[in-house]
């Protein structure tokens, strides 16, 4: 599975031009989805209103953008704020008889790896649905003020209030083509008629923002490592900077896990580096390495090792950082819509 991740990448993200070959099934493809969207729009195919906000943070190109994580700081965020968010997502990989709420505890292998991650890190109804309006119907009764989707940006069946597509800055949009010639779930113009434009690992400068279609509601976001926490028994915690110094495993089973590995030589860290397919369901053998080297992974990796991890397994947490300004505008347009609707 990892080897066909690599073809594809490099096939949608590199500069050759055999994807060419694929543009007449990428052009079906967007004719099919071209269709039902607009039969959505029009009437023609009924979308689910729910009676609280629906705000969905997606992305245009398949894979890793950052979304997950960011997903959790607004989570967190508009808690703090006094409000009671509800999550929904499909649950990748897995198959969901109708929806089901999550909790930390729920096994992976029945909701799928970023469900679990998310009640984990918030604590708040998580529910997982293939079809998101039965989910939305559950997270109804859970005393919730709005629904944050997990990617769902093309599941029009769900009407939303507020759009924001989070895109990779390093990778940006590939080749800018659709499925299978490129990595696209729908056009670049359907950026236009999003709220909003999150940029994962941009800089803080309007040139580089700017730069993305001429959007002034772009803001840029960087993910921040936190303190590293043992998976295994005692879970205690340890700064980055103690595993300076000495070679570590690092295991990424993530859309993009060249940005996990970036992270961690960003930190001075010597990595020896694991790359997984995206939602890898891991066993103990992946780990056998022949040393007892600390083993650090992404939360979302590391949910699904706890049954099996010893002292070498650590997770390393990340946070989203914002512009104060900017974050807190995206908050406060959030907020204004709970408000509203309350």
């Amino acid at each position: 599975m990892r080897a066909l991740e690599r073809r594809l990448n490099a096939l949608w993200y590199g500069k050759g031009s055999a994807s060419l070959l694929l543009t007449p099934l990428s052009t079906i493809f967007s004719i099919v989805t071209t269709f039902r969207r607009s039969f959505y729009e029009r009437g023609w195919l009924r979308a689910y209103r729910a009676s609280v906000p629906v705000v969905v943070i997606g992305n245009l190109s398949v894979g890793g953008t950052g979304k997950s994580p960011l997903v959790a700081h607004v989570a967190a965020t508009l808690t703090r704020r006094g409000l009671r968010p509800g999550i929904l997502l499909r649950g990748y990989g897995v198959a969901v008889r109708g929806p089901r709420r999550v909790s930390a505890d729920t096994s992976v292998d029945e909701v799928g790896d970023e469900a679990v991650m998310l009640a984990a890190a918030t604590g708040l109804p998580v529910v997982v649905s293939p079809e998101r309006s039965a989910g939305a119907r559950l997270l109804e009764t859970q005393g919730i003020d709005l629904i944050l989707c997990d990617d769902g940006l093309q599941h029009y069946a769900l009407a939303r209030d507020f759009e924001v597509v989070v895109i990779d800055a390093v990778r940006g949009l590939g080749n800018g083509r659709l499925l299978p010639a490129g990595p696209l779930r729908e056009g670049p113009r359907r950026l236009a008629s999003v709220d909003l434009v999150v940029l994962n690992g941009a800089s803080d400068t309007q040139a580089e923002r700017s730069a993305w279609r001429g959007r002034e509601a772009t803001i840029a976001m960087q993910l921040v490592p936190q303190a590293p926490r043992g998976i295994g028994p005692g879970g205690r915690w340890q700064s980055l900077e103690q595993f300076v110094g000495a070679p570590v495993h690092a295991v990424a089973g993530i859309g993009h896990p060249e940005r996990f590995f970036a992270t961690l030589r960003a930190a001075g860290l010597t990595v020896m580096e694991h790359a997984f397919a995206d939602h890898h369901a891991y066993s103990a053998q992946d780990f056998s390495f022949g040393d007892r080297l600390p083993i650090l992974m992404t939360t979302k990796d590391a949910v699904k090792c706890r049954a099996f991890a010893d002292e070498r397994f650590w997770e390393l947490p990340v946070g989203v950082r914002l512009l104060p300004d900017e974050g807190r505008a995206l908050i406060d347009r959030i907020d204004a819509l709970c408000r509203r609707k309350g």
